[in-house]
């Protein structure tokens, strides 16, 4: 059976910005991946009608290449049936405030050890220092499959967040693929770096709460800006009991927004 490969598609101002970005994310030189140029871009005339880059790199399908063996032979996460529904549905592997379960040694557990050194490794090479601790957390309330907490600390490491968490979820998402690689099978893996996940999700929820408003006092749709479907998920979650406003996501991914109205 053959896997789909482990892409990353990257908007940049050109389309060179957009592979170095992409390379850059992925920790690789320019000869493990193939592009796919999926949007050239456009200068425009006189500054109107620019349209950005859009580039898809693909780690490609070499032995000799760590991350390109694991994303050929690694499960993949299965898609969420209804795209709306997974989106008001909290994921076990992302969404979920860290819960300590019944404490484990991570010297007596074998999955915390191959996430924890996995994860070192990346670190290592991408030339990051800092510390790495890995526990498990519940899924969610009703509990289900636990998952693989990991904590990153240190001094600024601000480079691994990147803009709206871009690099946060891409070095997660790489480090997921090779984690089941080494175990065999499909383990939910949560990435955190100081504690940004939940700041951000306390953000999110305030403007879910500030924007629903604003909604109420103007009688204005309210528009919030792009976000990736994890943040989406969230402003769902927070405005779902709402007994005056409904929420929706409109528009297409990388620009896909949540939109906050009044009940009719």
């Amino acid at each position: 059976m053959q896997h789909e490969k482990t892409t990353l598609e990257i908007i940049a101002p050109t389309i060179d910005e957009a592979i170095e970005q992409g390379l850059d994310q992925l920790g690789l030189p320019r000869d493990a991946v193939d592009v796919e140029i999926l949007d050239s871009g456009s200068k425009g005339l006189l500054g109107l009608g620019h349209r950005q880059a859009r580039v898809r790199l693909s780690i490609r399908e070499d032995e000799s290449t760590h991350a390109a063996a694991v994303a050929e032979k690694a499960p993949s996460p299965k898609p969420a049936k209804d795209k709306i529904a997974a989106e008001e549905k909290p994921s076990p592997k992302t969404e979920s405030k860290p819960k300590a379960q019944k404490e484990i040694s991570l010297g007596d557990d074998h999955e915390l050890q191959v996430a924890k050194a996995v994860v070192e490794e990346m670190l290592d090479k991408l030339k990051v220092f800092a510390k790495v601790d890995a526990k498990y957390i519940e899924a969610d309330e009703r509990g289900g499959d636990r998952t693989i907490f990991i904590e990153i600390t240190g001094e600024d490491l601000s480079i691994l967040i990147g803009r709206k968490s871009e690099i946060l979820n891409a070095l997660q998402y790489l480090c997921s693929l090779i984690v089941c690689r080494e175990l065999g099978k499909w383990v939910p893996l949560l990435i955190d770096i100081q504690g940004y996940r939940a700041r951000r999700e306390d953000q999110l929820r305030r403007i879910a709460d500030r924007m629903a408003d604003q909604a109420i006092l103007t009688g204005k749709k309210q528009v919030l800006e792009p976000m990736p479907a994890g943040e989406r998920r969230i402003i769902h979650l927070q405005l779902k009991e709402h007994p005056d406003v409904i929420t929706e996501s409109v528009g297409e991914d990388p620009n896909r927004k949540v939109t906050i109205s009044l009940k009719k």
